[in-house]
């Protein structure tokens, strides 16, 4: 069985032999094609290739390409987990002709790849074509041999190619598995096509033309070759499996989650398990991408994803949020391939955690507005499908959980109204589709920032204010009054709270009017270009347009807030420094329990360069300085040397925030729309909690101010005090004494491979064909040898090439994952008649691998089947005998 990384990689190589550049995925946030939300074939990121508008630097790529169908025009969301081959994400294998060969050449590179490389059977394969396309099918019978009847010609647009309503088009042809009679369903162009017998694996498209407009289709300055093979479902077809999630990733996942729940992958919780499995991959890849869940957009499409695998970790009775302890085990399959993924993990793992914290309570909320709306329902009553349907739209509670939740009471729900509902609203999202993956969502605070005028913002003053409500919003638009229970999106003439932007993230706190009504403001956004929107629910009463309001901003998290909002200053100013003035801020999350700063440098930053950031840093915050700011003409204040941060938008009067003082100058100077401590001390501790790289040439270093540094310096301490404790020293003596323990375990380590390299040269229990034969008029030792790293064999074969002589010597070593590398020596006087690379490749044949590579006399090779090294050293004595 080839595992997928194995298939990926043989899949690359294949084509890498055949003079195809291996080319890294692009991001699943496509960089040049507006009409996509995801990008969602291996080919989106050649599109201008194909149609001409640039020059490809290579005339053949191949790819594995991270793709995403899971909103706007593609979107396969609720097949997932239900289906044997239906994925939000997947990976796209794909080779690529631009321009350079055609029909025949991607045919015969095709047919070779699955029969040869992959060594599918000849007659478990048959092909279809479009119906007029008489050269691919003439094709297919002259390279493939294949009959008439396993050549199928299909009149419809399944193959026909194109990617959109506009761009590169062609006719294609499509590779299908044929899994059996034991599987219901016909092949391609049957009435039973749908069936699962015939698989398709592979489709090659034939790109001859540009979709102008319907109607108008122009030919291609050159025909060109793009091609899709699904990597889990040919990984399916060669691990002998019908299922896509009984392949060896998604095995290895589903494990992770059954050991996080205790709940077993079988029975009546298999799809949530796939579910979760395959979430899980869309959501980090889409995270470590930049995508970041919200309530819009591609943000918008994550969070569904992400709270569809939350959702059936509730139902597999997951007490605490799950999907953040299962990134490491899809780190441990993907991360090789796809480096991002290592990367990212930090910020995948928080956000997650966050964002299934958010959810669960969410879920509560709408547990109670379910019971709520089923008060005094008897056993036979029918939920109103557009309660369900608010349900699902406005708290996340989807129609399945909502039917679960009452079949207990015998209470059902009318589905019929729901999907009425869900229909609709699938509609208005077409409708307000702007194309690039945003939609039209602004429309409603441009309308009312127009009517009602900019938000009045005190918050730089005052944490308290009073204000008149002037708009309510809910479910996109405005209503007159909220009652309790119910979540709405409050708009009024000031407020002392801070709305998200430039990394800060927006206040929460209370607002309670003067008819008694009461809302948690859970958060506030800015929109339509100045207004303030306070996102919140009503816990009592009921607020009305037009009511007078107390606001009131939890003065505990915005003070949390400002100290670490400062404190990315203070960091940036002390970057700066000591790493130069190249330095410069690429984006910064500023929020209650930490903050995060991303910025500008080629390189990781050492040990010594992070202690003096931090305490460049800290003098500044001991000097207790105010924190002044001043209004200036924008051009003045950067003239004067104020920076201008990531991710803000100024106006012509900006804020220029200067803090600190160092050599007789001012410390940090920059433009700034964020809330700052009144004085340095406030901050009372800068601790830097992290640093690593988040994009070729951009770092980034989390840290931590007051509490949440005490905090962390606490449990640093106890477990110092706790490691010291086992070691049975003082804590201040800890560190040498992990030293030598360390140094210790070394000398160990190098005795024992000493030991088993001795061993292994002895022959003993460990020899396979013991002592050296001769093989007809040649000297020949072969062995297998356990516990010897593959590095080592060399010397190996070395040392006992010497003893035996003129003659042969072949070792295979075998690692305890069961995978074997193989070495094989040949004595100067016998390279005229053997050549080691010869002989390796013979043996690596054998133990399932490829190729392999030396020179005449010492050459290497590996392969995945350890348990068939006795086999490969057989066959190189064969060899000797031929």
């Amino acid at each position: 069985m080839s595992s997928v990384n194995d298939i990926r990689s043989a899949y690359l190589g294949f084509y890498q032999k055949n003079g195809h550049e291996i080319v890294a995925s692009s991001s699943l946030v496509p960089q040049n094609d507006p009409t996509l939300m995801f990008t969602n074939a291996g080919m989106v990121q050649f599109k201008d290739y194909f149609t001409g508008r640039a020059t490809a630097p290579w005339p053949r790529a191949t790819t594995s390409q991270k793709c995403v169908r899971a909103g706007g025009k593609h979107n396969d969301l609720d097949n997932v987990g239900y289906t044997a081959r239906h994925h939000t994400f997947f990976e796209m294998l794909g080779n690529f002709s631009f321009g350079d060969y055609f029909k025949e050449r991607a045919i015969e590179l095709a047919w070779t790849l699955v029969t040869r490389e992959f060594g599918l059977a000849k007659d478990k394969l048959l092909v279809t074509v479009y119906h007029e396309d008489d050269e691919a099918f003439d094709l297919w019978k002259k390279i493939a041999g294949l009959p008439d009847e396993r050549i199928i010609r299909i009149a419809t647009s399944d193959n026909f190619w194109q990617m959109g309503d506009t761009g590169p088009c062609g006719p294609c042809s499509e590779i299908f598995f044929d899994h059996g009679e034991g599987i219901a369903g016909g092949p391609p162009g049957s009435p039973d096509e749908d069936g699962d017998r015939f698989i398709e694996i592979w489709n090659l498209v034939f790109m001859q033309f540009e979709q102008i407009a319907p109607g108008n289709r122009l030919p291609l300055p050159k025909p060109s070759i793009d091609t899709g093979m699904g990597l889990e479902r040919i990984a399916a077809v060669l691990q002998g499996v019908h299922d896509n999630y009984d392949i060896d990733l998604f095995k290895a996942l589903i494990r992770a989650s059954v050991e996080a729940t205790g709940v077993p992958a079988e029975g009546a919780q298999r799809a949530s398990h796939r579910i979760i499995a395959d979430h899980l991959r869309a959501s980090s890849f889409l995270i470590a991408d930049g995508v970041l869940p919200s309530n819009e957009g591609r943000g918008y499409v994550l969070r569904r994803i992400m709270r569809r695998a939350m959702r059936h970790a509730h139902i597999l009775g997951a007490a605490d949020p799950l999907l953040w302890r299962l990134v490491p085990a899809l780190v441990r399959e993907m991360g090789q391939a796809y480096p991002e993924l290592v990367r990212a993990e930090a910020l995948i793992t928080e956000t997650m955690r966050l964002e299934e914290i958010r959810f669960r309570r969410t879920l509560a909320r709408g547990l109670v507005l379910l019971d709520e709306a089923t008060s005094g329902f008897v056993s036979g009553a029918t939920l109103d499908g557009e309660t369900a349907f608010r349900l699902y739209d406005t708290y996340g509670f989807p129609l399945d959980l909502t039917q679960d939740a009452l079949r207990a009471r015998g209470i059902g729900v009318d589905t019929d109204a729901f999907q009425t509902a869900m229909e609709r609203q699938k509609t208005e999202a077409r409708a307000s589709w702007a194309g690039s993956g945003d939609t039209a969502a602004e429309t409603i605070w441009l309308t009312l920032r127009d009517r009602l005028g900019p938000t009045e913002f005190l918050g730089y003053s005052s944490e308290a204010s009073e204000g008149k409500v002037l708009a309510l919003v809910r479910d996109g638009a405005e209503i007159g009054t909220a009652e309790a229970g119910e979540r709405v999106q409050i708009i009024v003439n000031q407020t002392p709270f801070y709305g998200e932007s430039g990394g800060q993230v927006g206040d929460a706190g209370t607002i309670e009017t003067e008819t008694g009504a009461k809302i948690r403001v859970e958060d506030t956004q800015k929109r339509g270009d100045g207004l303030f929107v306070h996102n919140g629910i009503v816990e009592s009463g009921s607020v009305n347009v037009g009511d007078s309001a107390r606001l009131l901003v939890d003065h505990g998290r915005r003070a949390a807030i400002r100290s670490h909002h400062s404190a990315t200053h203070l960091l940036h100013a002390a970057l700066r420094k000591v790493l130069g003035e190249h330095v410069a801020q690429k984006g910064s999350l500023v929020a209650p329990d930490r903050l995060r700063f991303d910025f500008s440098h080629p390189k990781p930053i050492d040990a010594a360069e992070l202690a003096a950031v931090e305490d460049i840093a800290n003098e500044v915050v001991l000097q207790d300085g105010a924190v002044s700011t001043r209004l200036m003409e924008r051009d003045e204040a950067i003239a004067a040397g104020a920076m201008a941060l990531f991710g803000e938008k100024y106006g012509d009067e900006v804020r220029v925030v200067s803090m600190g003082e160092r050599d007789g100058k001012p410390y940090s100077v920059e433009l700034c729309g964020g809330t700052h401590v009144g004085r340095t001390g406030e901050i009372g501790l800068v601790t830097i909690v992290g640093e690593g790289a988040v994009a070729s040439g951009v770092r980034r270093v989390e840290a931590l101010t007051g509490k949440a540094a005490r905090d962390h310096l606490e449990l640093q301490d106890k477990r110092l005090k706790e490691v010291a404790q086992a070691l049975k020293v003082r804590p201040d003596e800890a560190v040498e004494r992990v030293t030598v323990l360390v140094e210790e375990r070394r000398r160990l380590e190098r005795e024992l491979a000493d030991a088993r390299r001795k061993l292994a040269l002895g022959g003993g229990g460990q020899a396979s064909g013991d002592g050296v034969r001769d093989v007809g008029d040649i000297r020949y030792l072969g062995r297998v040898v356990e516990g010897i790293a593959p590095k080592d064999l060399k010397g190996l074969v070395d040392e006992a090439r010497k003893s035996v002589g003129s003659g042969v010597v072949a070792f295979v070593g075998v690692a305890e994952d069961g995978k074997a590398a193989l070495v094989v020596g040949v004595s100067e006087d016998l390279v005229g008649r053997f050549s080691a690379v010869d002989l390796v490749r013979i043996g690596a044949e054998a133990l399932g691998g490829k190729g392999g590579g030396g020179r005449p006399d010492m050459a290497q090779a590996g392969g995945p089947e350890g348990a068939r090294a006795g086999e490969a050293l057989g066959a190189i004595e064969a060899r000797l005998v031929g």
